[in-house]
């Protein structure tokens, strides 16, 4: 494909405010994208691509590409709040229901899958599904191939080897490690730049081991956070989940973290004020293993176990008013 047959982002949207990049996957992301694109128009997506479940995983096994659901949900948090962006949001997450091979599939994911087809390149695609949505942001994948999630996984009488995020995120074991297959899996040039050009980086928050933590397992996409002198934020989840993450504590998590990622330096780890009051010593965990200020606001939304992205917005602003970062205050 020719150069010039690409759809171009406005420089407008490229220019306007802080440029930050956001990495994890589902709701999730869903959840900090939301958040962001109050704050700026400079704003990235970087998306796992481990999916092997529902919709994504049977387009995944039969055309081979990226599983494309996690960047589908990613482009639904981007989608303008006029009526043509609330209307294609609608139309990209509607699945169908029925008693044949269409049933579940959703109508964004087959849409990606049609442009990924057409122009034979991953972002290409996403950029022109963009473009449609007239979407707030650009949509990344973390890696140019698809990828799968291993993890040992210890259970009350035994030691497993668990393969494949859709098994991992419902274990009933403790999550000892994990790695990603192939091992070294090369990320996009388009994802590595955008964390080298950015003033914000953000983790999380998202599912601990299958969405927030394979970004520091694709070694140069981790080489480009760790080198980056843009401000590093990791937004924790608001407790433990029912999956991967059953029998961990907050802190617990930032151990996993550090454990899987040593190198890594934040500048703060967001929380939730009412999380953080069954953990005293998070603050300390924090400055310990990442040299980062424990950042404490109200984060939860009404609905059990969701992060609220209007809260989440003023969380980011505060935090990078701190930081010495300008924001537009006019959301």
């Amino acid at each position: 494909m020719k150069t010039e047959d690409l759809p171009q982002i406005s420089p407008a949207v490229k220019d306007k405010g802080p440029k930050i990049v956001s990495f994890g996957g589902g709701h999730g992301l869903y959840a900090a994208l939301r958040a962001f694109r109050l704050l700026t128009e400079s704003l990235t997506a970087v998306v796992t691509v481990a999916d092997d479940g529902g919709s994504s995983g049977r387009l995944r096994d039969e055309l081979g590409g990226l599983p494309p659901g996690d960047l589908r949900m990613a482009l639904a948090a981007l989608c303008d709040d006029g009526n043509w962006g609330r209307t294609w949001r609608d139309v990209i997450q509607h699945r169908f229901a029925s008693t044949g091979d269409l049933n579940g599939h959703s109508v964004g994911n087959l849409l990606i899958a049609a442009l990924w087809q057409i122009h034979g390149d991953h972002v290409a695609g996403l950029d022109w599904m963009a473009k449609l949505l007239r979407a707030h942001g650009r949509v990344l994948p973390m890696s140019s191939v698809p990828l799968t999630i291993e993890a040992d996984v210890r259970f009350a009488d035994s030691f497993q080897v668990v393969r494949g995020q859709s098994v991992l995120a419902s274990t009933r074991g403790h999550v000892e490690s994990v790695r990603l297959d192939p091992a070294a899996p090369p990320a996009r040039y388009e994802t590595v730049e955008a964390v080298a050009e950015s003033d914000v980086l953000n983790l999380g928050p998202g599912s601990w081991y299958t969405s927030v933590m394979p970004h520091l397992l694709v070694p140069s996409l981790a080489q480009a956070i760790e080198r980056s002198a843009a401000v590093k934020s990791l937004t924790l989840n608001l407790g433990s989940s029912d999956g991967e993450t059953r029998d961990l504590s907050l802190g617990e998590h930032l151990v996993s973290l550090h454990r899987h990622a040593p190198r890594l330096v934040l500048d703060y780890v967001l929380v939730d004020e009412a999380a953080v009051r069954a953990e005293p010593d998070l603050a300390a965990r924090a400055e310990d293993m990442f040299s980062a200020k424990l950042w404490v606001r109200p984060l939860s939304s009404r609905r059990a176990g969701q992060h609220d992205s209007l809260k989440l917005a003023a969380c980011y602003r505060d935090m990078l008013i701190d930081a010495g970062i300008d924001v537009d205050e006019q959301w």
